[in-house]
């Protein structure tokens, strides 16, 4: 079945963020009288929404845990863009693939999910974006990639959803769509990418 729908994770597909993240926490402890992260928490705010990223490391100290939610919930963004680098030929990549098939973002981020968009001016490739605010479950549930489907009314044999991490994997695999794998985390993917700019040629050939 010809795929007309391609679904696209934020960070570490269409943006290296680490340095962005990282900060971004970093901040959120720093407000609530904590120390940086360190190691596993680093890795971990790559892939988890905030909500499962507090809740794994801080819910046997539910206080704290309830300041962080709140705190991060207030915390402006903005200031962190600019630690955010779009990945090479990212607008080309995403001027091909808006041209071919329906484009859609399905990310962990909350509040941030449209604002990145904005922000980058990326608004005019994506027909959808779907965040944790959007859902019942962040990924590794598949209810973003089914909210994807459902909005478009295409069947999981239509669509891939291009991700970098094991998340992202599970995600697919729950919702019964390909899953294509960019980057080192997803290297044991049946199909691979080694950078965004290789997406279109790989699309053409399946």
């Amino acid at each position: 079945m010809a795929i007309r729908l391609v679904v696209l994770d934020c960070d570490g597909v269409l943006f290296d963020s680490e340095d962005a993240n990282i900060a971004f926490y970093n901040e959120v402890l720093r407000l609530c009288g904590e120390p940086p992260m360190i190691g596993p928490e680093q890795v971990a705010c790559h892939a988890m929404a905030s909500s499962q990223l507090f809740v794994k490391y801080y819910s046997d100290r539910p206080e704290l845990l309830a300041r962080m939610q709140a705190t991060a919930k207030e915390l402006d963004y903005g200031p962190f863009y600019k630690l955010m680098s779009p990945k090479p030929l990212l607008r080309p990549v995403l001027a091909d693939l808006s041209a071919r098939y329906k484009v859609a973002m399905a990310t962990n981020r909350g509040q941030t999910t449209r604002g990145v968009l904005r922000h980058f001016g990326l608004q005019q490739f994506f027909d959808l974006a779907v965040g944790v605010l959007d859902v019942p479950r962040p990924k590794p549930h598949p209810d973003m990639l089914l909210h994807c489907l459902e909005h478009f009314g295409l069947c999981a044999e239509e669509a891939v959803f291009v991700g970098d991490q094991s998340t992202d994997a599970a995600c697919a695999k729950a919702a019964a769509v390909r899953f294509i794998g960019i980057g080192p985390v997803a290297a044991d993917a049946a199909l691979r990418l080694a950078e965004l700019a290789e997406l279109p040629a790989l699309l053409a050939s399946l």
